[in-house]
């Protein structure tokens, strides 16, 4: 990899692996900083993440208090205690649409780290996992920062770990002293500062059809937008499907009824000031369904694109959030 010219500043592109996909971050390099440093810082930021909230992990510190003895508290490191408050915030906001106790739920329908055969559940089935799914159980002790575990509680933070790592990545990079940067995770991203030749960070949003990992082609593209000091997440339900019997069931599942959501809303993309905020909305919004997604985004002002199967194909829709961003 090159490094950096005395006295300029080069554009560079780091990328790696982490949570079971992949990680790239472009940054402005300043002429005193260390490419090197900060493969590593950036890797370190990610794997600490991803060594407490992985679902996959078993000695994760997620892992341990999903095992941990009924009626008990458990201690939590800061990072995961931060998202697990923000995550219990958008349950109760959402009505439970948003459920980070939805992890039985995620396993029964073979979306979980147990990868088991995916077929529908019976219905006894279902309902036995519902009954542990229920963020109320949860109790948190802020001053501690530990959790409560009632018994049969199981985490499932996939929804925001990523967009929280992509927000440590940031904060790292700003105290490393680059000023610009667009970090990427998983297809989550968040921008801050300009590029070396002044311009934007432009991003596209991918099509729901479109071949992973083809971005980059325009013709792959909903449309390119300018990031601007923040964050978009893309909750899509084409990636993570199975088909059974001409039914298709998405790894977006309705904590509130046990069944993944109708096979209606592709995509959604939220626009955020951090994509802590923006990663959980998409699945929010996802499960809350098109017309109630789209009111819910309206009612909190979220810039919000929803992309939706119609009788005719694909139908975009915006919030007049989203509308005010990227329209002239």
């Amino acid at each position: 990899m090159p490094g950096a010219r005395a006295g300029a500043v080069e554009l560079q592109r780091l990328h790696g692996r982490t949570m079971g996909t992949t990680w790239s971050v472009r940054l402005a390099l300043p002429p005193t900083v260390s490419v090197e440093s900060l493969q590593r810082g950036i890797q370190a930021e990610l794997d600490r993440v991803d060594g407490q909230m992985s679902t996959y992990k078993p000695q994760s510190d997620l892992s341990r208090f999903n095992s941990a003895p009924a009626q008990s508290w458990q201690q939590l490191p800061a990072e995961f205690f931060t998202v697990l408050q923000h995550a219990l915030a958008l349950a109760k906001d959402s009505g439970g649409a948003y459920d980070p106790t939805v992890g039985p739920l995620v396993d029964l329908w073979g979306f979980g780290p147990d990868r088991r055969p995916r077929h529908p559940p019976d219905a006894a089935a279902i309902a036995l996992a519902k009954a542990r799914v229920d963020w109320r159980k949860l109790k948190l002790d802020a001053v501690g920062q530990r959790a409560w575990q009632p018994g049969g509680i199981q985490l499932d933070l996939s929804a925001v770990a990523k967009g929280y790592g992509v927000d440590q990545v940031g904060r790292y990079l700003r105290r490393a002293g680059v000023e610009a940067w667009l970090v990427e995770v998983g297809g989550e991203l968040k921008a801050h500062g300009r590029k070396p030749d002044g311009a934007p960070w432009r991003v596209g949003i991918e099509r729901p059809e479109a071949a992973s990992g083809a971005v980059s082609d325009a013709d792959d593209l909903v449309r390119a937008i300018t990031l601007d000091d923040g964050a978009i997440a893309t909750s899509g339900d084409y990636r993570h499907v199975f088909e059974d019997g001409g039914h298709y069931y998405s790894h977006h599942i309705d904590p509130r009824s046990g069944y993944p959501v109708p096979f209606e809303v592709a995509s959604v993309s939220v626009l955020a000031k951090d994509a802590v905020q923006a990663d959980p909305l998409g699945t929010t919004i996802s499960v809350l369904g098109a017309e109630r997604g789209m009111a819910y985004a309206r009612q909190h002002g979220l810039a919000v694109l929803m992309i939706v199967r119609g009788p005719h194909g694909f139908e975009q829709r915006m919030s007049p959030a989203f509308a005010a961003v990227v329209q002239p």
